[in-house]
């Protein structure tokens, strides 16, 4: 037995959704747009302020399950037995009907909470790692402050608890670091449909109506959107309708988080207006080169060598997200270089000695985003003879005791 998706909505929440006036018409009380690779903010509305996530808190419990993955603590070919607590969830919510007793592997019960959002499946997740779902929420916390997700404060695996909240800005970010950290994710949030009992006479539909894979579905081919392919949505009547997406066009990747919407639907509705503005109007620009020389600082002083100082460059580019026909302009507003007597010859090109802070200025946020690069060594320097050092030292004493004799008169 499976929960069927429903094209319809509450129609009563409507009538609660407090839109935050914004240029874009973005029908949601909270909304971002951000360019996944960078974090850069594309737009913004009321984004900072933390509210409930309802299912979208699913993203750590996914999360914090690929950790336990990685560090081999846990596969998906495990076996989890269903506890008490997660056969016991409200009847009105996402599930896949776990009874008490039953065994499901790993993969099965992540992918019921990838694409069905099943709040049984998360739970029983939660107890396998937590050891309870109150012990996995503490580790969602810890989580949380480790990565600097300032306004986040978890109190369930699934959402359905309103006093969990979070801001849409941090909720963004937490998505980049996911799919960055685990890009395995994608593919168990890109599934349109998946079968999790043999004896189920339906398969379970991806809740993300906006799946690129929907174009060919009569039900959800208005909403389909060129490469999406995550992330979660969520429902409670504390959060509204909400949505955190994604999606990839050429080598650009973007990421969306509306919260609290009118509908299902209009959830979907509002994220296409952010990717069409993002994807209609920004491309990512090279400002600084890599091999690039810093104007103020075009060497660094070395110890013991042939020379006395190397020429350095950047490391890598400064790549930015700009509007598309501009020509932005970067400040380099910090350079820090190691102090004199680290470096010591020999020295290789390549070496790291140092770091540029470069800074862009949006002209449409106001924000400013700073993008540092390593300074590297751009040729080799061998080390001096004992001869050559000897002399130099020799040169340095006899200066400074002319310069002495000098100072006297």
């Amino acid at each position: 037995m499976m929960l069927t998706t429903n094209l319809g909505s509450h129609a009563a929440h409507a009538d609660k959704v407090e839109v935050t006036p914004n240029p874009l018409g973005v029908e949601a009380r909270s909304a971002i747009l951000i360019d996944a690779d960078t974090g850069q903010i594309l737009y913004a509305v009321n984004a900072d302020k933390a509210y409930p996530p309802a299912s979208m808190t699913k993203l750590m419990t996914e999360y914090l399950v690929l950790e336990e993955i990685t560090a081999k603590r846990l596969s998906l070919t495990d076996m989890v037995t269903a506890s008490k607590e997660a056969a016991s969830i409200p009847p009105d919510g996402s599930q896949i009907y776990l009874a008490e007793g039953d065994q499901h592997s790993v993969k099965d019960l992540y992918m019921a909470m990838a694409v069905q959002s099943a709040n049984d499946a998360t739970i029983a997740l939660a107890d396998r790692i937590g050891g309870t779902e109150q012990g996995f929420v503490e580790k969602m916390n810890e989580t949380a402050k480790a990565l600097g997700l300032n306004s986040a404060h978890f109190t369930s695996a699934t959402g359905l608890a309103d006093d969990t909240v979070i801001s849409a800005s941090d909720l963004a970010r937490f998505a980049s670091i996911l799919i960055k950290k685990h890009p395995e994710f994608l593919e168990f949030s890109s599934t349109p449909s998946y079968k999790f009992r043999e004896r189920d006479k339906t398969a379970m539909v991806n809740l993300n109506w906006m799946l690129e894979t929907n174009k060919s579905i009569p039900n959800f081919k208005q909403f389909a959107y060129p490469g999406v392919d995550g992330m979660k949505t969520g429902y409670i009547g504390s959060a509204g309708y909400c949505f955190t997406g994604t999606a990839k066009q050429g080598d650009l990747r973007l990421i969306s988080v509306v919260m609290d919407t009118a509908s299902k639907s209009s959830r979907f509705v509002q994220t296409a207006k952010l990717f069409d503005y993002g994807f209609d109007n920004f491309e990512k620009k090279t400002i600084v080169a890599p091999k690039s020389v810093v104007e103020s600082n075009k060497t660094v002083k070395i110890k013991k060598g042939t020379s006395k100082q190397v020429p350095i460059v950047t490391a890598s580019d400064v790549t930015l997200l700009v509007k598309k026909n501009t020509t932005p302009t970067v400040t380099v507003n910090n350079v820090k270089l190691k102090s004199d007597g680290e470096l010591v010859a020999p020295i290789a090109s390549g070496t790291v000695v140092g770091t540029a802070t470069y800074s862009y200025k949006d002209p449409d946020t106001g924000k400013t985003l700073d993008k540092t690069v390593n300074l590297v060594t751009s040729e080799d320097v061998k080390k001096a003879s004992w001869w050559r050092l000897m002399f130099r030292g020799l040169g340095g004493f006899i200066s400074s005791l002319f310069k002495g004799i000098v100072d006297l008169f």
